[in-house]
């Protein structure tokens, strides 16, 4: 049951920062009242961040793990850091791609 409830957490998770990232013209008004990201830059930096949240919340469980606290369980820790590892696993991807955009532009002839 736990692991359901985390899964399904993990898969909202995912949908959400998916739906972000698609790239729809943004109106500046609506941007400010919403809150919504204004540029990729920032949108890469919450993509960023979020992924450092992840990988510190699951060094947080280890550790509390590994000193004993009973209020943290080995299905908690290990859901924890796979989450942060498919997390990591991503950005990187999505920063190899970025890369390699950015050579394929820079190969261009002009």
């Amino acid at each position: 049951m736990m692991n359901n409830i985390n899964m399904n957490k993990a898969m909202l998770e995912m949908q959400r920062m998916a739906a972000q990232s698609q790239m729809q013209p943004i109106d500046r008004k609506n941007a400010e009242v919403t809150g919504s990201p204004q540029n990729f830059t920032e949108l890469l930096q919450q993509a960023v961040s979020s992924v450092n949240e992840v990988q510190k919340e699951s060094g947080s469980l280890k550790k509390s793990f590994e000193l004993g606290d009973p209020s943290v369980d080995l299905p908690q820790v290990m859901m924890a850091s796979q989450k942060a590892g498919v997390a990591f696993e991503a950005m990187v991807q999505v920063r190899n791609k970025l890369l390699q955009a950015y050579k394929d532009v820079m190969s261009m002839p002009v």
